[in-house]
């Protein structure tokens, strides 16, 4: 990672202007307020905290206006980006209120995933005034990420007016203790789950694999392997010329998986199940087999505890028996 040049430049735009002279405005207020010893605008928050989509616009963009909000982007399967909210969060204990860091955990909040461009975790952003900015993507060296977040703090007072609020050092998060080290099976796991989410679909399709050739029965890299080969499969697809390849031949067995993918990863989960369900119907044989083979994979995908899950598997049984 290199640090970023923080002059904002092609990032503020009209309505940022606007967006920025209230902020700035609204701090200086904050500021004289304290000064005289009248009632801060909020209470003291905490340094560190979990970012949500249902409280998204009161944690971040509000907060925004007053302290730089650091965002890192991160799941649970990609021990990298774990490894980096271990350090910013320690980091932000250090720097004693002068940037607050919210962590947002990827799968949980696909919203916000979408709308800010993550292509991959860890990805580290900032938001000033209601603005949202890259910071860096990938794992760093601790003295070019406090170097990143040195050029924010100072962007922030200086185009913005925006400072933060001191906060007493005892308030910061205390440091957990060291985990337990991982097994190889946990390791060669962990690799095919970051490969995944760095979207080396092919990488992560072999690393599951790997992991499978050894154990058979794990049912976490089965979910895994299957979610990389869909992904795969709809790589570079054009939607509007497989559905019409559906669309005009039924019978075209094909045509109904690709289409019954794209269902599923545009989130119309029971058009897919139909879609299949209603193919083994039309076919036999092998075309059969290949149409039941595919809809077992999309409920690995889906999950067994979904509902929709359970109402495709009783009408694909009506259908076989």
């Amino acid at each position: 990672m290199q640090p970023r040049n923080m002059s904002m430049s092609g990032v503020v735009d009209l309505a940022a202007v606007k967006a920025a002279s209230e902020a700035k405005a609204k701090a200086e207020q904050a500021r004289a307020q304290r000064q005289e010893g009248g009632p801060a605008a909020a209470e003291t928050s905490p340094v560190v905290f979990e970012v949500t989509e249902a409280d998204f616009e009161s944690a971040v963009l509000q907060r925004s206006a007053e302290v730089p909000v650091v965002i890192s982007f991160w799941a649970d399967r990609a021990e990298q980006s774990k490894q980096l909210n271990t350090v910013l969060e320690r980091l932000a204990g250090e720097y004693r209120g002068r940037f607050v860091l919210g962590t947002a955990e990827v799968y949980a909040n696909q919203l916000l995933f979408q709308q800010f461009g993550v292509q991959g975790v860890p990805a580290v952003f900032a938001v000033l005034a209601g603005q949202a900015m890259p910071l860096f993507q990938g794992a760093a060296p601790e003295d070019q990420i406090t170097e990143v977040l040195d050029q924010l703090i100072a962007v922030a007072e200086q185009r913005f007016g925006i400072v933060g609020a001191e906060v007493e050092a005892g308030e910061a998060p205390a440091e957990e203790a060291p985990p337990r080290p991982l097994t190889p099976q946990e390791l060669a796991l962990g690799a095919a789950h970051d490969a995944l989410d760095a979207g080396d679909l092919a990488g992560a399709v072999q690393a599951y694999r790997d992991v499978l050739a050894d154990e058979p029965a794990n049912t976490e890299a089965k979910l895994g392997l299957a979610q990389a080969e869909l992904l795969q499969r709809v790589e570079g697809a054009d939607p509007q010329a497989v559905r019409a390849a559906a669309a005009g031949d039924p019978g075209d067995v094909a045509a109904q998986l690709a289409a019954a993918d794209l269902d599923l990863v545009g989130g119309h989960v029971e058009d897919a199940f139909s879609r299949l369900v209603d193919a083994v119907r039309r076919t036999a044989g092998e075309d059969r087999d290949r149409v039941r083979l595919r809809l077992l994979e999309l409920f690995e995908v889906v999950g067994p505890e979904d509902p929709r899950v359970a109402g495709a598997r009783a009408a694909l049984a009506r259908v076989l028996f």
